[in-house]
This record gives structure tokens, C-alpha cells and sequence, in this order.
């Protein structure tokens, strides 16, 4: 064969990865691993079971694996809490040398780890050795500068404790080294439990772990099914959840941990759209469309798996994808020259053919190259999908394999619109050669993560992690580093936050004045409540102060329609906003007098107590938009021809509920930040001083606030409260109430996965630095990652 038939057939010969090295180790765990627990190899204490692994391109038996139980989870949490003290007060430069040493290790068995992932995995040995191993080693090296800059660069903040963390089979060892390295770089303690169908890889870094010499304890892993995973999320002494796997599964653990005190990040499902402008470099846009959807077999939570491509060239570049493909190589994963390898299960394979025959079903056109497919393994072609509209099954449903759904589009506002009809928002990819466009577009779309003119960049310096249903937190870059520590100090009291009714008093003679009953306050209007019902509020004497809206569920209702029907808060510049808010400081302090009159008759605090609130709270309006303008994102330079933009967006449609301590400062506590931020809030405020919040909104009529931006709906606290956690078209939603309260607001959360952040039935010290600052800002806002590639 010529030169010119090769380029014409693409028939090259095979390549084969040596793998017998591996095999041999494998050979020498012929007894089936153990559990990595307190840093020794020890059997199960509550289970006799084993797991077998299969190469899923051949079927092949590789090893088995022990399944850990309620007993062996236990141990290892007790292993991790013994670990802890020591670890956690090392100084960070010591903790920084075992991040570095296991780095170095993973360099330096880097093909071994490859060809194993390979085989347990399925996916192409060109993907292991040339992306996840070496990101996984970049992982540990950035966070050990981490551990070594935690007390310059975070000094507020210390480890949780005992983390659980919970990881897929689509990426195994690079979600552990997500998961792992800012994890003991923040000075806490794992218990890991790697993927059912992939754990070998895990097991191989344990003795990896073992050989850098790092601590007993530190790090533990114990192999398991589902129940494991379910021992690990109700263990009472973890103090966090690290999670990355199906959507489904991650609302059993929002729901699992409500009440519980847990920090949560759950890295979810994606239906991640691809979009392509007509004036795309259509060749690059081919091969970034192989890269997005056909890299791992599609088994990718933010596999580009909605193409939505400009109406003028929709047929060219389908024409050039089909060719492509057509010269696609599907076969065994260790061959170099194979572009697809092999689907983790046949139990995933089953569910790619059913999803894609249900499309069929509702209208869909199913295209696939003709190339070999081997018929020994689990092996998928990559598939083409036309004719369908949003509503059809494998648009709306996360289909984990090699599956390519196409729409066209005509402006760049239908290209947005589509793109965001998903409950999904993990990633996104946009390919034009106008950048003004890209990053129109890259602002418009819901996702945490948009990929300009490239796809599937990822680097431990820039923050990966989704909106809505695709889950919340943040891994990788600063913004993860969060996610494994907590604000030291940052609450008073386990309790004191709520304060109870006064028994009434015997009233006197009515007043001559006109009797005035507080309104709520929505859409940038007073409106009378839906029930037409009030509620008597006290003084602290017992007398009556007067009435308030008793809210229901209408009332909360219309109030999110009125957020939602006005989003132009959220485009508003940060200047803007910044002006709006200091007006409203200014505004407030002409009503000194008559504030200061109404918090000491209602909560009883002397004059001079009510003087400091009433300043405080000035002076956090004067805080909140001063941040306004300021609280920038920040620019990464990932060792890539590529810029990362990390932009802070505002969330969305805010609840807030209010305590009762402090009850304007708190109020304005909460509410200033999530406007500063340009998200638009149904505020719920105390239940026992409602009416200061009642006088705010005269305040908000004469200060420029938009409509819908702030909106106040008074009543039941908790009886509201339900009604907010339960709405899907909230995106997070604030709860400073009971302990009870608080295990509600994150079951109902689980709903549409919104974002809470909530006490537990602690107090807070509003007049302290715990009152405001970045920690506000932070629950505020999603953290974007737009990355700019540059060059030829």
C-alpha cells in the first residue's frame, strides 16, 4: 500500500500498548484486594463478598475486590478521625511534601497507572496516558501549593474534619485525584470510595499512598456497591460529602444529609450543547465535536452532546462530521491508533441502545458510520441523531455514551434559548471567530464552564462544576479549596437566633390615628396578601404594634414571577447596582429617628442598642455596594495555549429568611450582599419584628430599586419557608431559622438541586465581621470558567 491509499483508507496497522506488567500484578493479587484502611491492607470486618473486574472491551476477568460494609466504613472513619489532630495542625509546608511526593510517584508509574486504566475503564490508552494521568499528577502539584500557601493566602479558614467522598467510573482516577489532593492539602482526613465498576486504579494509588509515607489514616479507601456509598453519606462523624455521579443519585444524598450538618458538593449530570456560529473555522468546530462527544466513548458528564449549529451551514458540517466518522476506528482500548474503545458495562451499554431506540420512537433520525465495530466487549458506534426537537428523550435525558443530538438555529438569542432549555447547566462549548460573539453568548448560557473555540479543558487551577440540576461547588482552582474548609469562628451560639412572643398585655383604648396595616411587597409594589388574613405583632411589652400580611403560597408564588419577570437586575453593571445600594443607605439614614423609635419598642433594647444596629446596618449597605464593583473574579493561566476567564455570576432568583436577633441588621445582612451581587430575592423576615422590614420597603420605593429585584412576603416563617424550598424556579435559597427549619429547606432543595446555605439553628454575630465579607459573596454568586485558547 502507497502513501496516498493510507491517507485515503486509513488503514493503519495495529499498536498495541504492552500491558503484561500489569497483568503480572494483577496476578500477584489473585486473592482479591483488600481494604486500605489506617494505612494497612485489611479484610472485611462485615462482609465476605467480593466484586469481580472485567475488561470491558474483551470481557476478560482482571481482579476482585472486596465489598465493604457498615463495620469497615466505620473503621475507616474511626482511622480517619485518629489522623486527623496530627494532620490537620501540620504545618502546610509539611503536608505540601507528601502532595508533592505522591505527584512525583504518579510521574514516575505514570504508564503503569495508564495501561490499568485502560483495562479497567475501556477507554483508549492514547486518553489515559496523554490527559487523565497527567492531569492527575498536576493535581497533586497544585495542591500542594495550596498546603503550602493555606496561611497566607486563607487564613480565616480551617479543615472539616473526616471527608467522604464518592467517585464515578468514567474518569477513576482522575475524580479521585479531584477529590483527594484539596482534601489533605486543607489539612483534612478521606474515606474514598471509587466506582463499582473501576476500582483498581484506586487501589494502586492506596499502595502509592503507602510508599510517599503518608500518615496512617490520611487517606483510606474501602471498595464497595451502592450500600457502601450509603454507610459512607450516613456516617455521623463525616463532616462532608464530595460526590460525582448521577443526578438521581445526588438528590438521594441532598436528601440523605439534610439536617445533618454535612457540606455537600455534588458534581452531576450535563447535556452540554455545542453550539457553532456560521462563522466558525468549521474543520476545527469537526474535530472539537469528535473531542466533544466521542472522547471516553461519550461516557462524559460534560460530553458536548447537544450540537446546535447555525441554520446556513448545518448541512456542511454535518456532511464533514459524517465524514469524519467515517473514518473512525473503533477496537481494542490499548491499540494507539483506536479513536473509540469500549462502553464500562453492558448494564451502560443496554441503557444507550434503550435511550436511543426511545428517540426513534418519538420521531428521531439515527445516523452511524459504517466501520467496524467489534462484536466481542461492549462496544457502541458513534451515533448521529436529526429530526428531533427539544422534547424528545434524547434531548432532555443525559444519555452517557457516544451519542450526538442535532437542532439548527437562527440568531445568537435562539441559540442561547436552546441551549439553556435543560435542567442541566454543567458545561458548554461555542465555536466563532468573532470573539465579541463568544463572549456574548458564553455570558447567556447557564453552565458553569464555557469552552470557547475549544472543548474538555480542565486544569486543577480553574474551578469545574455546574448550575442547577448538574449539581453545585466547585473542584479545582481556589473556589474548591472552599469547598474542603470552613470560616473559623464564624458562629456565636448553637442557639439564641430566634426570639419568642411576648405574653400578651391587657390593651388600652384604641388609637384615634388611622389604622394602617402592613402590605408585602412585590414586584416593586405594596400588595395586599393573598388570604386577605393578618397577623397581630408585639411590642416587648405584649402591646399591639400592629399587623402584617399573613402570607400563604399564592403570595410566595407571585412574588417569584415578579423576580423572574424582571431580570434585568441581574445585567445591570456592578456600578450600577453599586449606586442603587449606596442610595439606599442614604435614604435609610433620613429615617433614623423613626427606626431607631420602632426596633426599641419592639425588642426592648435600649436606645443606645438601637443607635449601634441602625449604624451597623447603614454601614453594611455602604459594605454591599462597595463590593459591588469589587468582588472580581480572577484570570488563570493554565499550562495550555488558553486563558481561563473565573467570572462570579449572580446566581439567580435568591429566598432569603431572616432570624429574629437583630432584626433589621440582620435583614439588610443578608439581603444587601445577594443584590450587590445582581441576583433578585423573596425575602422572608423575622417573624417576630416583621415590621421593620415592612418600613424598609418605603425605602425601597424611593432608592431606584427595580421591581422584582427585592421583593418581602410577611407571615409564618417556616410555613413560607416550605413553600420556597419547593419552588423550581428558585435558585438558592438563604435559611436563618431552627435547626428543624433547616433540615427542611435541604430535603426540599433536593427537588431542583437549588443551593442552600443555611444555620442549623445557630446565631450569628451580625455586629462581628461574621455579618458580611467574602463568605457572603461567595453564597452569592456562581463562579464561571470561560477559557480563551490563543495561537494557530
Amino acid at each position: 500500500m502507497n502513501i496516498p491509499e493510507i491517507f485515503q483508507t486509513m488503514s493503519y496497522g495495529p499498536a498495541p500498548e504492552q500491558s503484561d506488567y500489569v497483568h503480572e500484578w494483577l496476578e500477584g493479587h489473585a486473592d482479591g484486594f483488600k481494604l486500605f484502611i489506617g494505612g494497612k491492607w485489611v479484610s472485611a470486618n462485615s462482609s465476605t463478598t467480593f466484586i469481580d473486574s472485567h475488561n470491558p472491551a474483551t470481557g476478560a476477568y482482571l481482579a476482585k475486590f472486596t465489598a465493604a460494609g457498615g463495620d469497615d466504613v466505620d473503621a475507616a472513619v474511626k482511622a480517619a478521625a485518629k489522623a486527623f489532630p496530627k494532620w490537620s495542625k501540620l504545618a502546610g509546608f509539611e503536608r505540601a511534601k507528601y502532595l508533592y511526593a505522591i505527584a512525583r510517584l504518579i510521574q514516575k508509574t505514570s504508564r503503569f497507572i495508564s495501561v490499568l486504566e485502560t483495562l479497567d475503564n475501556g477507554k483508549p490508552i492514547r486518553e489515559s496516558r496523554d490527559i487523565d494521568i497527567p492531569l492527575v499528577a498536576r493535581h497533586f502539584y497544585h495542591h500542594a501549593g495550596w498546603a503550602q500557601l493555606m496561611d497566607q493566602e486563607l487564613p480565616d479558614q480551617e479543615p472539616l474534619g473526616v471527608v467522604g467522598q464518592i467517585i464515578p467510573w468514567n474518569f477513576p482516577l482522575l475524580m479521585m485525584a479531584w477529590k483527594i489532593a484539596p482534601a489533605i492539602a486543607a489539612g483534612n482526613c478521606v474515606v474514598l470510595k471509587p466506582a463499582e465498576y473501576t476500582s483498581l486504579t484506586a487501589l494502586y494509588f492506596a499502595e502509592l499512598c503507602a510508599e510517599a509515607g503518608l500518615p496512617p489514616g490520611v487517606v483510606n479507601i474501602v471498595t464497595g456497591k451502592g450500600d457502601t456509598g450509603a454507610h459512607i453519606v450516613n456516617h455521623p462523624d463525616i463532616a462532608k460529602i464530595a460526590f460525582t455521579g448521577s443526578t438521581g443519585v445526588g438528590r438521594y444524598i441532598r436528601e440523605a444529609t439534610a439536617g445533618s450538618g454535612k457540606k455537600l458538593t455534588l458534581e452531576l449530570g450535563g447535556k452540554s450543547p455545542f453550539i457553532v456560529f456560521e462563522d466558525a473555522d468549521i474543520d476545527g468546530a469537526v474535530e472539537g465535536l469528535v473531542d466533544a462527544i466521542w472522547f471516553n466513548q461519550g461516557q462524559v458528564c460534560c460530553a458536548g452532546s447537544r450540537l446546535l449549529v447555525e441554520e446556513g451551514i448545518a448541512e456542511r458540517l454535518l456532511e464533514k462530521v459524517k465524514t469524519r466518522l467515517n473514518k473512525f476506528r473503533l477496537g481494542n482500548p490499548l491499540d494507539k491508533t483506536v479513536d473509540m474503545g469500549a462502553i464500562v458495562d453492558p448494564i451502560q451499554l443496554e441503557r444507550i441502545t434503550a435511550l436511543v431506540n426511545k428517540g426513534v420512537e418519538e420521531g428521531a433520525k439515527v445516523w452511524q458510520p459504517e466501520v467496524p465495530c467489534p462484536t466481542e466487549g461492549c462496544f457502541y458506534p458513534p451515533t448521529l441523531i436529526t429530526n428531533v426537537s427539544p422534547s424528545n428523550i434524547v434531548v432532555r435525558e443525559e444519555i452517557f455514551g457516544p451519542v450526538l443530538t442535532v437542532m439548527t438555529f437562527r440568531t445568537l438569542k435562539e441559540a442561547a434559548d436552546l441551549a439553556n432549555n435543560t435542567r442541566f447547566g454543567l458545561a458548554s462549548s461555542v465555536w466563532s471567530e468573532n470573539i465579541n460573539r463568544a463572549l456574548e453568548i458564553s455570558g447567556m448560557i447557564k453552565a458553569g464552564v464555557v469552552w470557547v473555540n475549544c472543548t474538555n479543558q480542565f486544569d486543577a487551577a480553574c474551578g469545574f462544576g455546574g448550575y442547577r440540576e448538574s449539581g453545585f461547588g466547585r473542584e479545582g482552582g481556589k473556589e474548591g479549596m472552599y469547598e474542603y474548609l470552613k470560616t473559623s469562628g464564624e458562629w456565636k451560639t448553637e442557639k439564641g437566633n430566634l426570639v419568642a412572643s411576648p405574653k400578651p398585655a391587657p390593651q388600652s383604648a384604641a388609637s384615634s390615628g388611622i389604622d394602617q396595616t402592613a402590605k408585602n411587597y412585590v414586584g416593586g409594589k405594596q400588595a395586599r396578601p393573598d388570604g386577605g388574613n393578618t397577623r397581630i405583632i408585639l411590642s416587648h411589652d405584649g402591646k399591639i404594634a400592629g399587623r402584617v400580611g399573613d402570607g400563604n403560597r399564592k403570595d410566595i408564588r407571585n412574588a417569584v414571577e415578579a423576580a423572574f419577570k424582571n431580570p434585568g437586575w441581574s445585567s445591570a453593571t456592578a456600578h450600577g447596582r453599586a449606586q442603587v445600594i449606596y442610595y439606599l443607605a442614604e435614604n435609610l439614614s433620613y429615617r433614623e429617628g423613626e427606626i431607631i423609635t420602632r426596633l426599641t419598642s419592639l425588642t426592648g433594647v435600649s436606645k443606645k442598642a438601637a443607635k449601634a444596629e441602625f449604624d451597623k446596618s447603614v454601614s453594611r449597605l455602604f459594605s454591599a455596594a462597595a463590593w459591588a464593583d469589587k468582588y472580581d473574579g480572577l484570570v488563570h493561566t493554565p499550562p495550555v495555549n488558553n486563558v481561563a476567564l473565573a467570572v462570579n455570576e449572580p446566581i439567580g432568583i435568591m429566598g432569603i429568611v431572616c432570624p429574629d436577633v437583630m432584626p433589621l441588621l440582620s435583614f439588610i445582612s443578608l439581603m444587601a450582599p445577594a443584590i450587590a451581587m445582581g441576583n433578585r430575592t423573596i425575602i422572608i423576615p423575622s417573624e417576630r419584628y416583621p415590621l421593620l422590614a415592612t418600613d424598609f420597603y418605603q425605602i425601597l420605593e424611593t432608592s431606584d430599586v427595580p421591581a422584582g429585584a427585592v421583593n418581602i412576603v410577611t407571615g409564618a416563617r417556616d410555613v413560607l419557608t416550605e413553600v420556597l424550598a419547593q419552588h423550581d424556579q428558585l435558585d438558592a435559597i438563604w435559611y436563618h431559622g431552627s435547626k428543624e427549619g433547616s433540615q427542611m429547606v435541604e430535603k426540599l432543595s433536593a427537588a431542583n438541586l437549588k443551593r442552600t446555605w443555611v444555620n442549623d439553628g445557630r446565631a450569628r454575630d451580625w455586629m462581628s465581621a461574621h455579618g458580611e465579607g467574602r463568605r457572603f459573596l461567595r453564597e452569592a454568586t456562581e463562579v464561571k470558567n470561560i477559557w480563551l485558547p490563543y495561537g494557530d
